[in-house]
């Protein structure tokens, strides 16, 4: 066999950052004409009423034609929030004193409306 089919579903490279209930992967893959591309991941926890959890996630696809416009665009984005807003985290949950269960209490009215996520799908397109 081929080393392409060896590593059909392989990861060329990866990097994980890990952010609270969220976590990030960027992925190196190949195409199958022998081309790379990035696929960036944002996986988040999510747990059910029983204590059961699942994780929703959500793909980007990134190909090299378009890297340029991208990275042009997230420090664009980037250093616009940075000037407007600073560097410090504005948010009641990263203060210091945040007490986690006051923020579940608040939200368990509204929660029970809120339909029942559906679980994630993994879809593989390796034929690209």
């Amino acid at each position: 066999m081929s080393d392409k089919g060896d590593r059909k579903n392989e990861d060329i490279f990866e990097r994980v950052i890990r952010a609270g209930r969220r976590t990030y992967f960027f992925d190196v893959r190949e195409t199958k004409a022998g081309d790379y591309y990035l696929t960036i991941t944002e996986s988040k926890k999510f747990t059910n009423d029983d204590g059961s959890y699942f994780y929703r996630k959500h793909k980007i696809y990134l190909y090299k034609e378009d890297f340029e416009d991208f990275k042009t665009a997230l420090e664009e984005a980037t250093s616009f929030i940075i000037d407007e807003k600073g560097e410090e985290v504005i948010s009641e949950r990263h203060q210091p004193n945040f007490d986690p269960s006051s923020e579940k209490s608040e939200s368990n009215g509204s929660e029970a409306s809120k339909p029942k996520a559906e679980k994630y799908t993994d879809v593989d397109f390796e034929d690209i």
